[in-house]
């Protein structure tokens, strides 16, 4: 779980606390590696876009698709780094079962308005590529410090999800998980970038996993960004219709005096809230990607 812990375990790789200070430039060997983990993750999230499309045809994700994502995941950490080939294949299997867990979020996303899923995919990519670019251009390599606090933040987010879905929870605490859970994985890329760079200048080459790392970031920030713009989305029609449906009361009240102002607003707001909470339901998942980034 803990990022930064991690890069102090590298066994007979000769690390010190003055790998943080290293001013050096990427070395060629780096750079090479760099170009295989970011040439894999586009491999994955092309695999996680296959994943996505198969469950909007075939209606396959669900509960048998995070445990078979879960157990790729556990399988290629379990091969040993020279099994290449094998190791990618299972990465590619963890991608395509990771893109139709979130298949149904995409379905109802596709459901409010088809546009919402191409703005949350390249939104996420810019996001993502100006933190994991300003992590390799920065000189220093003091983001590492973050690790830990992130971890620290990721730790209370799994917490106050255990404590809603024990205790109940409300809109306020859902939008929080949301936000500073979009916040935290954004410094997770930070953090991973220049940890992957410190383990590669110090002999660890290990493509296919430093891609599952950056894998994991980039699925939690797109699944952020789409629950906040599928969310503002429907409270933005929500407002109209409310408008629509005030101005319709109106007219139906000074026509016939029936009460009908109280039984068409309560129709209403009943259905928008369905509407709402269903999207809340289905993006309110233990992602396999969650359950990654807690166990390492």
């Amino acid at each position: 779980m803990d990022a930064f812990a991690s890069l102090f375990q590298s066994s007979g790789k000769g690390w010190s606390h003055d790998s943080l200070k290293n001013f050096r430039q990427i070395s060629p060997a780096v750079q090479s590696h760099l170009k295989n983990v970011y040439l894999s993750l586009c491999c994955a999230l092309m695999a996680s876009a296959g994943g996505a499309y198969l469950h909007l045809m075939l209606n396959i994700g669900g509960l048998l698709t995070t445990i078979a994502c879960i157990g790729s995941i556990v399988w290629l950490l379990s091969i040993p780094p020279h099994e290449e080939q094998k190791r990618f294949g299972l990465l590619m299997a963890a991608a395509l079962f990771e893109g139709a867990c979130i298949g149904p979020l995409i379905d109802a996303a596709i459901k409010v308005d088809p546009s919402i899923v191409i703005s949350a995919f390249v939104g996420s990519a810019l996001a993502f590529a100006c933190f994991s670019g300003a992590a390799m251009l920065a000189r220093r390599r003091e983001y590492l410090y973050l690790g830990g606090l992130l971890s620290s933040g990721l730790s209370m987010l799994m917490w106050l999800h255990f404590a809603s879905a024990v205790f109940g929870g409300s809109a306020a605490i859902f939008k929080f998980e949301i936000y500073f859970g979009l916040l935290v994985f954004i410094g997770y890329v930070v953090v991973d970038t220049q940890e992957i760079i410190e383990l590669a200048h110090h002999g660890d080459m290990d493509y296919v996993k430093h891609s599952l790392n950056l894998f994991t970031d980039f699925v939690a920030i797109f699944v952020r960004i789409l629950i906040i713009m599928v969310t503002k989305k429907l409270c933005r029609e929500g407002e109209e219709r409310e408008e629509e449906e005030k101005k319709r009361l109106k007219w139906v009240v000074g026509q016939s005096w029936r009460g009908s102002i109280s039984y068409l607003s309560t129709f209403f707001y009943a259905k928008f809230d369905g509407t709402l909470s269903s999207i809340i339901s289905v993006s309110v998942w233990c992602f396999p990607a969650f359950v990654y980034r807690i166990t390492i």
